[in-house]
Order: structure tokens, then C-alpha cells, then sequence
């Protein structure tokens, strides 16, 4: 007969052992013996008063007024611990030259907070001898999603040392990359305390994890358009295309990137709403980026009446191109051009094209503004006007009156 393995496990008829997945305990680790002690001091008091041996739904009552007492203490405690000593932590973190212990500690407020519930309830239902097998694994659940909730929440609140890490790689794009390592941070996190929560109800996470592959083609085929998004997101990060806080147009969609997410890019339009575009869409789809181009175009077209002389017309466009050479709102190194181009159907036509020193949109405005007052200005000076679109009708000979 083969040996029996000596292991945790159902033992087949072949002395072969199965291996059952050994369940995490975690909520055990904070009893220190109460139920003990607490009915040691008890003791006494049932011999004294046999009326506090009476049970209330199976629970002795001295047992059910030390677990509320006690459940109502510890809460007290979390009360104390947030406002005394909590309080005494951060005022002694605002010292520091640095500002990430503030957010730190701040960050675990609630959970410290939640902590005091979970130790309180496991303290009722130890003394009201309620605390069963899934009492214990809800109560172990609370504690491991507490821990991780902790951990998650000092990620979020070191936000900016990641920014000022990613930082010296890349300054420009030190937010994308850092908004994504906190994200494959926060899911690797969140897998982990998944796991370790399915551990405490006995489920093999490792079986899991790996019947998870058997399913893996049809995963890849369903999750394809994730993965191309996922790769759009480092071509984006890699070819610094967009930034957060740029205005972009991207296919029909125009407005300030306010995210560059893992899947998606968001996009505040003009008209406040936030539009959600996909990272491979972004990735292969020429991208006008307004924010980088430094300059801005004034291009128009003038038309003056066709009672403007050549001379008239010459003086202007000479007045138009001396202002603009000497405004200080138009960038003097970049194109400049004022000629009468047409003779238009109701109107002398003249063409200006220059650039704005500022792609500012407000700024342009103002610039944009002024050059239009100066040439109005020129124009009215040169004894000239502006037309607007009309016809003239010439009769070459009216009917006579007899008929």
C-alpha cells in the first residue's frame, strides 16, 4: 500500500492526497484571549446574582451588557483616536519640510476609522458567542478590503511624488505618465486584495488564475479593442501628441484634453461637455494641436467703393502694411502681406494676411481688434469707403410715351 501523504487534504483510495486550499485567518490574529478574561470577571458576578446567568436568544446577560458596553467603548476610542490623535499627527506632519505625511495621514483617516468597527463587532460577537465560521470569514473579509483600502488610499495621496518621479524621465508629460503607473499601480493593488479576500472563503486563487488561461484566446478576442486602446495609450505617451490641458482637434471632436487615461482620452468641448475617445481612435487620427502652434493667422479681405482712386488705393494699402509692420501685436518675423488683388463685382478688393505674436485666444482677439479699428481708420483718412455688395443698372434708351 502506498504511503499516505501526511498534508491537508482528502486522502483518495490511492493514497494519493488532494490539496484543499488552506483558508486565510486573519481577524483570529487581533483576539488576545477576551472572551477569557472577561468571563473570568464574570464569574463571580453569575455566582452573586443568578439572574445574570439568564440567556436573551442563547446570550447570558451579563455577556450581552459587557459586548454592548464594550461595542460602544471601542467606538468611543475611534472617536478619540480621530480627533486627539490623529489631530496630534498631522499638526506634528505640517513641521516637516515635507507636505506628503499631511496627505498621508490624512489618507488613513477612514480607514483607521473603519478599523475601530471591524475590532468592535469582532469583540460583541466574541462575548455574545455568535462569532460563527462566517461570522469570522465576513469579519476577515473587512479586515483584508480595510488594509488595501489603506494601501490605495497612500497611493492616491503620493499622486504628486509620482508626478515630480516621472517627472525627471519627462517633464512634459510627467501627469500622463504618472496618471498611468498610478493606474497599473491601483489595479495591481486591487488584484492583489481581490485574491487574498477570495482566499478567506477558500477559494484557490492560483486554480483560478490559472483556469483563467484556458479561456485566454477567447479573452484576447473579446478584449482586442481594450488591448489596441492600451497600446494607443503608450504610442500617445511615446509620441507626446497630446497633453493634458492642450486644445486639440481630433477628427470632428475639438476641445482642452483634461485626462489621457490607460483606455481612453477625455476631451472638455467648447461647449462643456466631456467627450470620451477611445486612445486607438486618438492614435490613428491626425491630431491638430491649437496649443502648440505659438502664432496665430489674420487673414481677411477688404473691398472700398470703386469711386476709390489708384491713388486712394495706393495710399492705403501703404498705410495698412507701415501700421501693421510697427504693431506690436504681429509677429514681424512671419509672413506679411497687403496687395489689391481683385476687381471684386460691387468692390475694390484688398488682401491682408499676418500672425499674431500669441496663439492666445483672448489675446488674438484684442489684436485682432485693434487692427481692424487702425484700418477702418486708414481708410476713412484716405477719403475712401468701405462697399457693400449692390448693382447698377444702366438703360440705354427709355420707351417713348406715344403708343
Amino acid at each position: 500500500m502506498p504511503q499516505t501523504l501526511q498534508t491537508q487534504g482528502n486522502v483518495t483510495n490511492t493514497g494519493i492526497t488532494e490539496a484543499i486550499p488552506k483558508e486565510l485567518n486573519v481577524i483570529n490574529v487581533l483576539d488576545t484571549d477576551i472572551i477569557g478574561t472577561v468571563q473570568t470577571q464574570l464569574s463571580p458576578y453569575y455566582e452573586a446574582h443568578p439572574i445574570l446567568a439568564k440567556t436573551f436568544w442563547g446570550i447570558p446577560f451579563a455577556n450581552l451588557a459587557v459586548a454592548v458596553i464594550l461595542f460602544f467603548l471601542i467606538l468611543g476610542l475611534r472617536k478619540f483616536f480621530t480627533k486627539i490623535v490623529l489631530v496630534a499627527l498631522q499638526n506634528l506632519a505640517k513641521r516637516s519640510a515635507t507636505f506628503y505625511d499631511d496627505k498621508v495621514i490624512s489618507a488613513l483617516k477612514e480607514p483607521v476609522r473603519f478599523t475601530f468597527i471591524v475590532i468592535a463587532l469582532h469583540v460583541f460577537f466574541l462575548l455574545t458567542f455568535k462569532e460563527t465560521p462566517f461570522i469570522v470569514k465576513i469579519l476577515d473579509t473587512l479586515i483584508i478590503y480595510t488594509v488595501f483600502w489603506a494601501i490605495l488610499a497612500v497611493t492616491e495621496a503620493l499622486r504628486g511624488l509620482i508626478y515630480s518621479a516621472t517627472g525627471k524621465f519627462n517633464k512634459d508629460l510627467s501627469k500622463e505618465m504618472g496618471n498611468f503607473i498610478l493606474t497599473i499601480l491601483k489595479i495591481l493593488i486591487g488584484g492583489i486584495g481581490l485574491g487574498a479576500m477570495l482566499q478567506i472563503w477558500g477559494v484557490n486563487v492560483t486554480a483560478l488564475i490559472a483556469s483563467l488561461g484556458l479561456g485566454g484566446l477567447a479573452f484576447a478576442l473579446a478584449a482586442k479593442d481594450t488591448a489596441a486602446n492600451l497600446f494607443g495609450s503608450f504610442a500617445l505617451l511615446a509620441d507626446k501628441s497630446v497633453r493634458i490641458g492642450e486644445w486639440v482637434k481630433i477628427g470632428p471632436v475639438e476641445g482642452v484634453v483634461e485626462d489621457v487615461g490607460m483606455r481612453t482620452t477625455k476631451i472638455r468641448s467648447f461647449q462643456k461637455s466631456l467627450i470620451t475617445v477611445p486612445n486607438q481612435v486618438v492614435a490613428n487620427t491626425p491630431i491638430e494641436n491649437f496649443s502648440r502652434r505659438g502664432i496665430r493667422r489674420i487673414k481677411m479681405d477688404i473691398g472700398l467703393t470703386y469711386g476709390t482712386s489708384s491713388g486712394q488705393i495706393t495710399k492705403i494699402v501703404s498705410d495698412i502694411k507701415s501700421m501693421l509692420q510697427e504693431n506690436e501685436g504681429i509677429a514681424q518675423n512671419e509672413s506679411l502681406m497687403v496687395n489689391f488683388t481683385a476687381f471684386g463685382d460691387s468692390a475694390l478688393d484688398i488682401f491682408i494676411y499676418a500672425f499674431t505674436h500669441t496663439a492666445n485666444w483672448a489675446k488674438y482677439l484684442e489684436i485682432r481688434e485693434d487692427i481692424h479699428l487702425r484700418i477702418m481708420q486708414i481708410v476713412e483718412e484716405n477719403g475712401s469707403g468701405f462697399a457693400f455688395p449692390s448693382q447698377s443698372i444702366y438703360v440705354e434708351s427709355l420707351p417713348s410715351e406715344k403708343q
